[in-house]
């Protein structure tokens, strides 16, 4: 009765451990799926957050012309999403405006945050070193945003940058003039 019970016993530790090594094999399965499932989940979430900051970017620079005009800094071109490499290590800015002698460096967010504008002093303190052709012009910093947190556009301010803040309830208008007359469909 002994050896059956042993044998019982022999044959039930290799059930279990058979169960054990389909439960790993399952897990790992599972890991390797939520591993995919994460890569997919940051990569929209990536796609989402690039379009989302092209589009704030589209709506703020066609008036920042106009705006820096207004102030006395005769800006005649901008540029959006320019690019550097220097020695391995790239830079990119929101939106340039510039002249022959002066320039704008603008950079965007949803939301800014005293960090952005403490990463963007660092670049700002880089960027003739990436774009040594605009070395013998006069530098300026802004900011853009649709909402400053943490009383970001103060300390943007109080760091010598000019800052853009959306006004009013919308950034849409109506184009068409007074005498326009609508069809009625």
């Amino acid at each position: 009765m002994r050896k059956s019970s042993s044998a019982n016993n022999e044959l039930s530790f290799e059930k279990v451990w058979k169960l054990f090594q389909d439960t790993d094999k399952k897990f790992q399965e599972t890991r390797e799926q939520m591993k995919d499932t994460d890569k997919k989940i940051k990569e929209l979430s990536s796609l989402f957050t690039s379009q989302w900051g092209k589009l704030i970017e589209a709506l703020v620079e066609p008036s920042c012309l106009r705006l820096f005009q207004e102030r006395g800094i005769n800006i005649s071109q901008s540029s959006t999403r320019m690019k550097a490499n220097k020695k391995g290590k790239e830079m990119e800015v929101d939106i340039v405006l510039m002249n022959g002698t002066e320039m704008v460096v603008i950079e965007v967010k949803t939301t800014m945050k005293v960090e952005y504008i403490n990463e963007f002093i660092e670049k700002l303190n880089k960027f003739k070193l990436f774009f040594p052709h605009f070395k013998n012009l006069t530098l300026y910093g802004a900011v853009a945003a649709l909402r400053y947190d943490e009383e970001s556009d103060k300390f943007a301010y109080r760091n010598g940058m000019y800052v853009l803040k959306s006004v009013g309830e919308s950034l849409m208008k109506i184009a068409n003039n007074k005498k326009f007359k609508a069809t009625k469909f």
